[in-house]
């Protein structure tokens, strides 16, 4: 990427900063919801979003449990604490992946049954309205970069053509971020239906 006409801007450095910080972010906030989404196989990132009472507490199950993967169809669960098997199950049936759980009093197992065609076709649909959220958040960030521009040419505090420069440099990042997070999406995508 070729050096930043905004960054060179005094009046400007800190939007510059600030723009590119959320748009990294951004792509990896996207990046990490891409590791919870459902492929063919068990991981145990699937799980990144199951809450479990701990204690009156919602817990993320990786704080209160060891997770593992010993085959590529099944995920364990070995809690710290073994009283909390049965809250455990619970938040695992009633999560979005309908998981069927099964203990042994020492720990759960949660088989991951091969995905058919129908629900590959709906995690596609999933991943697409995660990629729309975010490419909207890319947007809104675009969004506010702008105004802080205009309102620094508002203010006099850079010229009209540094305006213009700017506002095209803003969109370019944004295009570019929007790629990569279409990029992303695709090669997830074409995981989720692989056979």
């Amino acid at each position: 990427m070729p050096p930043s006409a905004m960054a060179a801007i005094p009046a400007l450095k800190d939007v510059y900063q600030q723009i590119k910080t959320r748009l990294e972010k951004s792509v990896s906030d996207f990046q990490h919801n891409l590791q919870g989404i459902r492929t063919g196989r068990a991981s145990t990132q699937m799980l990144d979003n199951v809450r479990v009472d701990y204690y009156g507490t919602p817990s993320a199950l990786s704080a209160i449990a060891q997770l593992t993967t010993p085959d590529a169809n099944s995920i364990v669960i070995q809690p710290w604490d073994t009283s909390m098997i049965n809250e455990i199950e619970k938040a695992l049936r009633t999560s979005e992946y309908g998981f069927n759980p099964q203990n042994d009093g020492k720990m759960v197992r949660v088989p991951v049954p091969p995905m058919t065609e129908e629900r590959r076709r709906d995690v596609v649909k999933q991943l697409a309205r995660v990629l729309e959220e975010h490419k909207t958040g890319a947007r809104n960030i675009r969004r506010d970069g702008n105004e802080q521009i205009k309102a620094a040419a508002k203010e006099k505090k850079i010229s009209a053509d540094e305006e213009k420069r700017s506002l095209d440099e803003v969109q370019k990042m944004t295009d570019e971020e929007i790629k990569r997070l279409e990029d992303l999406s695709k090669k997830k995508e074409a995981e989720i239906m692989q056979i």
